[in-house]
């Protein structure tokens, strides 16, 4: 994972805006930790749409699903604010791949908060991860930047 001071939005090949409302905010006025999740799964349903990642599903019941996240936080956000969310694919597996997720103030390289998300490619019915599909994982390694 690269150091959240030296990553610049440049970084990224895919940048998703992120607008904060009002209601983002908890009672101490600022972002609430729980909505950086939100913010971030806006980023990664993004990236997935931008990588068409769903386009090589070999069954109705595969899917992604999260087993590991972590957030960093690095500031406090005050509404109104206008962020930005990079996201980048840095590892792909067998059965699962890693993003990594940077939250910027819009037009800026500062970070308010950084992160990863383990996913595994699971087949529901079963109940277990199974094998990501190979034009899945062409896919995510081409998100890699």
């Amino acid at each position: 994972m690269a150091s959240a001071c030296s990553t610049l939005r440049k970084d990224f090949g895919l940048l998703v805006p992120i607008t904060v409302r009002w209601g983002d905010m908890d009672a101490y006025g600022h972002v609430n930790n729980a909505t950086f999740s939100t913010y971030f799964e806006t980023a990664r349903m993004k990236f997935f749409e931008w990588v068409r990642v769903f386009d090589y599903k070999e069954g109705e019941r595969h899917a992604p699903a999260i087993v590991s996240a972590t957030i960093n936080y690095r500031q406090q956000v005050h509404y109104p604010a206008e962020l930005e969310a990079g996201i980048r694919c840095i590892k792909v597996g067998t059965k699962s791949f890693t993003l990594e997720h940077f939250l910027f103030r819009a037009g800026a390289d500062e970070i308010v908060a950084d992160g990863t998300t383990v996913i595994a490619w699971v087949d529901y019915a079963a109940g277990k991860a199974v094998p990501l599909p190979e034009q899945s994982k062409d896919a995510l390694s081409a998100g890699m930047h």
